[in-house]
């Protein structure tokens, strides 16, 4: 499925997409592409499934024009990262209530409503072809109400997006608290407000760094990465067929850094797939064994790999279970999480996960940690990392693994290791460490370029 970014909770990595920013669209070919938004939106809300499963899974996709399938997906992230928000707009501009049965209603209600409000689509077709698919739907006794409260919208709207609080609106209860508790009230409103806006598109280079630059119009992060200020269809930008580079988020891309000089190393890559931090570990030199559960996304890590010209030995099995030959020299474990430190890439995270997704995962990672240790030499170094915005998976996690009697003890890290040399570090890299010399990452950070995802990283040294 070409032309449209599929982002996972790790590395966005290789896959033959695009990627639009928010904006709206136009004309008669986009009216399928809001009926696939349709049911996508209904996926995602009422079957519970993750957007990326979601899209994957909806044949209606393949019928459409590469540019379509952008915007199909365009209004679905939309419309998923300002729920509330629109939730409360169309409820100010409703006479009295639907009714519960009238979902499907209030999901055509939300799809017009991000694109007047918030991707800046003509009235015209905004309204227009929104109201069109209540013909679709069997739904026309409902196409004056749609047109009302859109137009209603569309006039008043603005005003009052004006007196909302974007950001507080947005964001579930129990995250705002769990953030505001972990980083204090500034710093949560800072992640909130970040979640607001679509992401930019990172590269990790292959190869010689300044000249892939320059190539694709990218600017040069100070930890090595590339980022687009405009967005591509992925497959389409120079380098991609000749294994250049690889998406992936400046945030995911740090942890590997944590383990230094690889080259000629053993290093095991735990929970691997799809493999931008195994495809990290290769360029760098590092004999790599890749461990994942599953077969699907191993394929697609090998697939990512032939495409750069590297190797990894791969091995699908339980990581919990599994266990080398030998110990190994280090061991990168990048842990099953709730991704909320991904949040503005996929938005459906904040709908779908629960408090209860925490006190489970962190079950799995405990599980995770004593088995990766278990893989080291003594001397050897563990890094874990999570996608995650959450304490209880990141500090708390190694806090405790620690405080139990595990036989290692935290490496802290310095800021001259996120960058290359020849980059340099600016002084906002300092705000990545913590006080205990532990990575993390906010979707906050380097606000003036666009945000980094949310990371936090580890370096234990076994004893």
């Amino acid at each position: 499925m070409a032309a449209m970014v599929v982002s996972t909770h790790r590395a966005q990595f290789g896959s033959k997409a695009g990627t639009v920013r928010d904006g709206g669209g136009d004309g008669a070919g986009e009216t399928s592409a809001r009926a696939v938004a349709l049911g996508l939106l209904g996926a995602v809300l009422r079957k519970r499934r993750p957007l990326e499963e979601a899209l994957a899974g909806e044949p209606g996709l393949a019928e459409l024009a590469p540019r379509d399938r952008a915007f199909a997906r365009l209004l679905v992230a939309s419309v998923l990262r300002r729920l509330p928000q629109l939730d409360a707009l169309i409820s100010q501009a409703l006479r009295q209530p639907l009714s519960d049965e009238a979902w499907v209603v209030q999901d055509i209600l939300r799809l017009g409503a991000v694109q007047l409000l918030f991707l800046k689509t003509p009235a015209h077709a905004g309204v227009g072809e929104t109201v069109a698919l209540a013909d679709a739907g069997n739904l026309q006794r409902f196409k004056g109400l749609i047109n009302a409260v859109l137009r209603r919208l569309d006039r008043e709207g603005a005003a009052w997006v004006g007196a909302q609080d974007g950001a507080r609106i947005n964001t579930p209860d129990w995250l705002w608290r769990s953030w505001s508790d972990a980083y204090g009230a500034e710093q949560c409103e800072a992640i909130a407000h970040s979640h607001l806006r679509a992401p930019p598109l990172d590269l990790t280079p292959h190869g010689e760094a300044a000249s892939l630059a320059e190539e694709l119009g990218a600017h040069r992060l100070p930890t090595g990465s590339l980022r687009l200020a405009e967005a591509a269809p992925v497959a389409l930008l120079p380098g991609y067929d000749a294994g250049a580079w690889w998406v992936q988020d400046a945030g995911a891309a740090l942890p590997v850094r944590l383990l230094g000089n690889v080259a000629g190393r053993t290093v095991i890559d735990l929970c691997a797939a799809p493999g931008g931090k195994t495809a990290q570990l290769a360029a760098a030199g590092a004999s790599v064994i890749a461990v994942d559960r599953s077969q699907a996304r191993m394929a697609r890590l090998g697939e990512n790999l032939d495409r750069l010209g590297l190797n990894a030995t791969r091995v699908i099995e339980d990581a919990a279970r599994w266990r080398p030959d030998e110990p190994a020299w280090a061991v990168l474990l990048d842990a099953p999480c709730s991704a909320t430190g991904t949040i503005r890439r996929h938005p459906d995270i904040q709908r779908l996960k629960t408090e209860g997704d925490i006190r489970r995962l962190t079950v799995i990672q405990d599980r995770l940690l004593a088995a990766a240790l278990d893989m080291l030499r003594p001397g050897g170094t563990l890094v874990y990392c999570v996608c995650s915005l959450q304490a209880q998976e990141g500090e708390q996690r190694i806090a405790e693994f620690l405080a139990g009697g595990a036989p290692a003890k935290l490496v802290p890290i310095d800021v001259s290791e996120l960058g290359p040399v020849d980059a340099g570090n600016s002084a906002g890299e300092a705000a990545f460490l913590t006080a205990h010399g532990e990575l993390r990452t906010l979707p906050c950070h380097w606000a003036e370029w666009g945000g980094i995802d949310g990371f936090y990283a580890a370096r234990l040294q076994r004893l």
